[in-house]
């Protein structure tokens, strides 16, 4: 199984903090886009001479993995939501 964090990089001086295909300037959100415009791989690697198809493979593994862990954001209103609930609960049973 390929570990897309040998492929992808965030650095904050380099393509304002973006995550990118390392070696490139090529940032995950424009292989995604294009692979959900419709092109296939071997078309993005067409046009984007410097991507790989592992570049292409770990861009999805990267959103995959940032889909699949929760942001903070998404953490503090889903505790906020349980704990009305739980006053909820506590007034009617009061």
């Amino acid at each position: 199984m390929m570990n897309w964090q040998d492929h992808i990089t965030v650095d904050p001086s380099f393509c304002h903090g973006k995550a990118c295909i390392k070696g490139t300037r090529i940032m995950v959100s424009v292989v995604l886009d294009n692979l959900a415009a419709g092109l296939d791989s071997d078309e993005l690697l067409k046009s984007h001479p410097s991507l790989t198809k592992e570049g292409v493979q770990a861009a999805i593994s990267y959103a995959a993995a940032r889909l699949s862990i929760p942001s903070l954001r998404d953490r503090r209103r889903f505790s906020f939501s349980i704990r009305r609930k739980r006053r909820r609960n506590k007034s009617s049973i009061a």
